[in-house]
């Protein structure tokens, strides 16, 4: 038997609608007024509400229907002496499937609550189908990203990567569109902490670059290496700005952007000795600023594989922090220079005991552990570059290592940026 929940409130003129429905053999569950509409159709779960409300704009009928339809969508006949366009848009809109205007009969009842039943149905199946049609279309367009992303960072044709994709979300027990969503999740948040990261190693870069330009080494175009990072910084901020939420992250963003400024006052002065002090401590407030970012890249995102990124990536900056502070340490007689003298033992010690750590790490297939042999090779020249720190063939060697070893580190964090988004192999 159809159940029916009745919604009407007294002085409206409401016929006896629970005894009329009774007789045409509708089983009536409860009554109430529209602003226990909500609260009376989740309680009882009728087959249909079937309401009498002459203006229902002014009774908040329509309030109460939109609340309806957002929490548990259900048929609804409504008769009114509303006769105008605007409420039948409004309920058309609402879901009602029944809007009978001065049109009661106690005769047509049961018709036309069959009629809502039926209209409800195939709107319900309508919406179905356009939900379904939307997501698949919503999928595909996932898919064609996840796609693109497996092109470019591993050489596939498209026909290769759709299969990989396939075959890993069959694996998976996942939907194809579902894989895909992980995986320019996993792409977004490796490059996000790539960016971040490239900034610390910048930060350092720039016054190494700057204590080159003032002892110059040979061979090296120290001006023109610190242009080109200075460029980086910038292309690396204006990325992150765009890609990261700035409700989020923003608030990291605001120290960084403003760390760089300051830093960049500072470049924009004439190379000098006793600036060096005051130039570095710019950079150690951009480093701050990126590590913090960094950290909470790493934290927020559900990729556990990002810590080898971050590690991969923290190497670039220690190795450009140990050629800064060499370098002051070679060129600065006071206390700032025998400070950072004694601070690069300590930024040696943590190079080897990271270096350790990704050579143990389960991202580092063959080829990742061909090239952390590499930068190993690089780090031992680096090191013999700081020993003789005080001439120019020391310096020499020691810039060119740091930048074979920038180079190596920066091509084994993109392998482990790509080996962190999905392990499609």
């Amino acid at each position: 038997m159809t159940s029916a929940l009745v919604i009407s409130a007294p002085g409206t003129g409401a016929p006896p609608l629970a005894d009329e429905l009774q007789a045409a053999g509708i089983h009536v569950i409860g009554a109430c007024e529209c602003d226990k509409l909500v609260q009376q159709a989740l309680r009882h779960a009728p087959d249909v509400v079937v309401c009498w409300e002459p203006a229902p704009a002014e009774a908040g009928l329509f309030d109460a229907l939109e609340l309806l339809s957002r929490t548990q969508p259900m048929p609804v006949l409504v008769f009114t002496a509303d006769a105008s366009v605007e409420g039948a848009q409004r309920a058309l809109a609402l879901g009602v499937a029944g809007w009978v205007v001065h049109g009661y009969a106690p005769t047509r009842l049961r018709s036309l609550l069959q009629l809502a039943r039926v209209r409800f149905e195939h709107e319900q199946r309508l919406r179905g189908e356009r939900d379904e049609a939307n997501q698949r279309l919503e999928e595909r367009k996932l898919v064609d990203r996840a796609k693109g992303i497996l092109m470019r960072s591993h050489g596939l044709s498209e026909d290769e990567a759709f299969r990989r994709l396939r075959g890993a979300a069959m694996q998976g027990k996942l939907r194809v569109g579902r894989l895909s969503q992980q995986l320019i999740d996993a792409a977004r948040d490796a490059e996000a902490l790539n960016r971040s990261g490239q900034l610390r190693m910048l930060s350092q870069r720039l016054v190494a670059l700057q204590a080159l330009r003032l002892a110059p080494a040979p061979d090296v175009d120290a001006a023109a290496l610190q242009s080109a990072a200075r460029r980086q910084t910038q292309r690396n901020l204006e990325q992150l700005g765009r890609t990261l939420s700035a409700p989020t992250l923003g608030d990291l963003l605001q120290p960084l952007q403003s760390a760089w400024a300051a830093l960049e006052r500072a470049l924009d002065a004439a190379p000098q000795l006793d600036g060096l002090p005051a130039l570095d401590a710019a950079a150690e407030a951009l480093l701050a600023a990126a590590e913090t970012l960094t950290r909470a890249l790493e934290g927020g995102s559900a990729l556990q594989t990002l810590s080898a990124v971050n590690l991969a990536g923290r190497q670039r900056m220690l190795g450009q922090r140990l050629l800064k502070q060499v370098l002051m340490g070679a060129l600065l007689a006071t206390p700032a220079g025998a400070q950072a003298l004694s601070l690069a033992a300590a930024t040696a010690r943590e190079f080897d005991q990271a270096l350790q750590r990704l050579q143990q790490s389960p991202l580092s297939s063959p080829a990742i552990r061909i090239a952390l042999d590499a930068a190993a090779r690089e780090w031992q020249r680096m090191q013999q570059g700081v020993r003789e720190a005080g001439h120019e063939s020391g310096r020499r060697q020691l810039a060119q290592a740091a930048e074979a070893l920038l180079a190596r580190f920066e091509e084994l964090t993109g392998d482990y940026e790509r080996s962190a988004q999905l392990l499609f192999d």
